[in-house]
């Protein structure tokens, strides 16, 4: 895991020199910290700033987790999982997964955008930093999480020497220099005292403006006192001033004081009140609005309806029409981004963009005021519908590792398009098919504790629909297998094998018997494990089924037969299926095959070959998040590394794989036959080291981060050692009887449909 995931600076940092230095030395006298301010003050650029700079005193890191584009309550702790960088195979609540992973660890987790969600986070850090001594919190929203110790940050606009150069920045930025003079230091003559720090006298903590200070001040054209009055009229707020600097390329400073000296005015009825912040904004936010055209606005007001970052694609999906043509959306987004209403990030998946999340909200009340808000989200829903089901079919082709970032990208929009789909009785049909759709980004990426949320959720429902019930029941089965929940798992399986063969459906019949032939496997029921498999194959073959789901059942029927004494049966089914992964491009099972043909390398003596392959199934597994693969790959080339002659370096890798599996569930799913190349291996180390070093290597390991971990195997090459060497013994081989050790086999697979394609069960 990266110490950090916050967000590269998309544009210079501009003032908050006060403000940062006074939140930085909060965080080191208070572990919880909230700074609380109107919508577009700054609050989320200030708390990552800071957070940024205060990275090397968390040993564990820094981690951000976004709420704003969550609307479930019950996913605030999902979303936390996320953000630490998690993968939790277990059935146990996410909460205690949290507690588990952070009691040792010192992290700063800054939260943005909670506030509409506050009655499920606020007791949820709670517990979470009464149980984590090390942890500390740097929450940013609207209003207090009101915890106990909570230490409350108010976040005041911009003092005017920062609002000024912040707007010099941005017009810069857009093109259209301003013309400003430099501000003497605070307390100089002249200045009266210009604001450092919150709560410092400046126009960022001025009272009501009085009778004179209503209408805009004189200026010559666009000189520095025209500046410095539409900073003064914009009340010091960051995002009104940034919308300003994109208007400047079209619009002059006194143009722009003009325009807003009538809105106020119109808005105050003429009179000498003076507006609340929160008002300014929302009529600086307006301004912008009247001074797009009208095909923009629509844009804005339609692209509200998405949840985080969007692309390209989706905006012409959703957004198009016949007001708005799909081939002028392009255009339309670079003028929204043009005036900073929307921003642009890079992705893993490719350039996406996104609303700020106060822009949002106004577009959502024009969408609402136009009666197309339904309409919108069921679009909406209907791309993301249509990515779920274009990722399920490209997951067995080459293009596996894009749709797993693409699938990411689009977490919090698939959300949103579950959450509508459970929110209208008539769509629980589809509810359910999204849920089962999505089986790979539960399993092959390392979400199943969130996917049994929606699963479960979604069959709570009577859909009358019988395929997208059956769908979510043996995905649902599939996951609760890998969760080692044996109860949940037969229930679901059970009813969906009863109700395809009622309905006739034998594709899903043959998933459910699947399923529980992988309960089979993992509970060392190894002649009935090869029974089911391999009569569920039997019908993939006669319906036409192809895909990673019935390669990675084969990858099963092999293990099965190793664990029984028969390697070369079960290196031969895993080279089949490592040839066709190759010509299908699917890296997923291929990583579970390559895992037996390294075992059988490392029988055969090819301690370089073993290393080799293990490498490869390293990288696959752990750019899948695919926990369960990764550990045991681990532990396999820790008896690799001991066979090469390095008792030490395998013993650290044996402790680095001690709390994956505390991630994953059941070590070694509390099988005899998935613990023999440990149990080797350990006995091996300690025979080189004795008891105490081997103990001090494993705690070592037990200490790495996971991705120095990763990072460690993949870097380390070694000449493989002579045969019959000291490191050669005749132990004991795993596979050569039917209780001894195994190479791991992979969570047992989903699977689109027939051909490749969405499973028709």
């Amino acid at each position: 895991m990266r110490r950090s995931n916050l967000p590269a600076e998309l544009n210079r940092f501009v003032g908050r020199a006060a403000e940062q230095a006074a939140l930085t030395a909060l965080l080191e006298t208070s572990r919880l910290v909230t700074v609380v301010g109107v919508g577009g003050v700054g609050k989320t650029r200030l708390a990552l700033r800071a957070a940024a700079g205060e990275q090397k005193r968390y040993g564990e890191g820094v981690r951000l987790a976004e709420l704003a584009p969550l609307r479930d309550p019950d996913l605030v702790a999902h979303a936390l999982v996320e953000a630490l960088g998690l993968t939790d195979h277990t059935p146990k609540a996410p909460r205690e997964v949290l507690i588990e992973h952070l009691a040792e660890r010192r992290t700063l987790l800054v939260v943005d955008g909670f506030e509409h969600l506050v009655e499920s986070c606020a007791p949820l850090l709670r517990d979470l930093l009464a149980h984590a001594p090390g942890l500390s919190v740097l929450a940013a929203g609207r209003r207090p999480l009101r915890v106990a110790g909570e230490a409350v940050f108010p976040l005041a606009p911009m003092d005017e020497a920062d609002a000024v150069a912040l707007l010099a920045e941005r017009a810069a930025e857009a093109g259209a220099p301003v013309p400003v003079e430099p501000f003497a230091a605070p307390d100089a003559p002249g200045t009266g005292g210009l604001p450092g720090a919150p709560g410092a006298p400046g126009f960022a903590a001025a009272g009501p403006r009085t009778g004179s200070e209503t209408r805009p001040r004189a200026a010559s054209g666009s000189g520095p006192e025209a500046v410095r009055e539409l900073c003064r009229r914009l009340d010091g707020i960051p995002l009104a001033l940034e919308l300003a600097a994109g208007r400047l390329p079209l619009l002059s400073v006194e143009q722009m004081l003009h325009r807003l000296d009538d809105r106020f005015r119109l808005l105050t009825g003429g009179g000498r009140g003076a507006l609340p912040r929160h008002q300014t904004l929302r009529t600086a936010i307006g301004w912008s609005h009247e001074l797009c055209t009208p095909e923009e606005r629509l844009l804005w007001a339609r692209l509200s309806v998405f949840a985080g970052p969007f692309d390209l694609e989706a905006v012409e999906y959703v957004c198009g029409g016949r007001e708005l043509p799909p081939e002028r959306v392009l255009d339309l987004l670079g003028g929204l981004l043009a005036q900073s209403l929307v921003s642009r990030e890079d992705t893993p998946a490719g350039p996406a963009y996104r609303l700020l999340d106060t822009v949002a909200a106004y577009g959502a009340e024009w969408l609402a005021a136009l009666g197309d808000t339904e309409r919108l989200r069921r679009r909406h829903r209907d791309w993301y519908m249509g990515l779920a089901t274009w990722c399920e079919l490209e997951w067995f082709s080459p293009r596996q590792a894009e749709v797993a970032a693409r699938t990411d990208a689009a977490l919090p929009n698939l959300r949103a398009a579950l959450d509508l789909c459970l929110e209208l009785p008539e769509d629980a049909h589809l509810a359910q098919h999204l849920a089962g759709t999505l089986w790979f980004a539960w399993v092959g990426c390392g979400r199943l504790s969130e996917g049994r949320h929606w699963l479960e959720r979604a069959l709570s429902l009577e859909s009358g629909h019988e395929e997208a019930r059956l769908k979510a029941l043996w995905v649902l089965g599939y996951v609760t297998v890998l969760q080692g929940d044996g109860t949940a798992a037969v229930a679901a399986l059970h009813e969906c094998g009863e109700r395809a063969r009622s309905s006739r459906n034998a594709l899903a019949e043959a998933y459910a018997t699947h399923r529980m032939g992988c309960l089979a496997l993992l509970s060392d029921e190894l002649p009935r494990a090869e029974a089911l498999i391999g009569r569920a194959l039997d019908s993939y073959r006669e319906l036409g089924e192809l895909n990673s789901n019935v390669l990675m059942g084969q990858v099963e029927v092999a293990m099965a037969r190793a664990f029984r004494g028969d390697l070369e049966g079960a290196v031969a089914i895993c080279r089949e299926v490592r040839e066709v992964c190759e010509e299908r491009g699917e890296l997923w099972t291929r990583a579970y095959a390559l895992y037996v043909l390294a075992f059988s390398a490392w029988t055969r003596d090819a301690y370089g070959e073993a290393r080799e392959l293990l490498t490869e199934c390293v990288s696959i597994n752990h750019a899948f998040r695919d926990l369960v693969g990764l550990v045991l790959a681990i532990e396999l080339l820790a008896l690799v590394t001991v066979s090469e002659g390095d008792p030490v370096e395998a013993a650290v890798l044996q402790g680095a794989a001690e709390p994956v599996w505390d991630t994953v569930g059941i070590r070694l799913f509390g099988s005899e036959a998935f613990d023999g190349p440990r149990a080797l291996c350990e006995q091996r180390a300690t025979e080189a080291l004795g008891a105490e070093a081997f103990g001090a290597a494993v705690r070592t390991g037990r200490g790495l981060p996971l991705d120095e971990v990763v990072e460690r195997a993949l870097a380390r090459h070694r000449e493989p050692a002579a045969p019959g060497g000291p490191a050669d013994a005749t132990a004991p081989r795993p596979f050569r009887t039917a209780r001894s050790a195994v190479p791991g086999t992979r969570k047992p697979a989903g699977s689109p449909t027939g051909k490749g394609g969405e499973a028709a069960g």
